[in-house]
């Protein structure tokens, strides 16, 4: 299960972990975030012991969606020692994120 972060815990459990960090910024009415949903779910389950696979909810957390310049969802950010490394905007298959989880772990 993805670890829900919001505006308030996001230094906290995104840019002080010390373990790579893929976030999902989605919303709930947002169709393309629906379907990566499971695939984020999933990954979370796969990379439990190496990585931390995280959500937020653009509606709820305005903050840092306006800080990193969040425009389109579902975008994914891929942090390593709180830097973004890598990006991805749009729904993609779940090998196109491990790929990128896997290129920063």
């Amino acid at each position: 299960m993805a670890i829900e972060v919001t505006d308030s815990n996001f230094d906290e459990l995104v840019l002080n972990s010390d373990k790579p960090v893929l976030l999902d910024f989605w919303a709930e009415w947002c169709g393309p975030c629906r379907m990566v949903t499971p695939i984020v779910a999933e990954l979370a389950d796969e990379y439990k012991d190496k990585a931390v696979v995280a959500k937020m909810d653009v509606d709820g957390n305005p903050e840092t969606s306006v800080k990193f310049g969040i425009r389109n969802i579902p975008t994914i950010l891929f942090f390593k020692n709180g830097e973004v490394v890598d990006k991805q905007v749009g729904a993609v298959p779940k090998t196109i994120l491990a790929s990128k989880l896997d290129a920063i772990l």
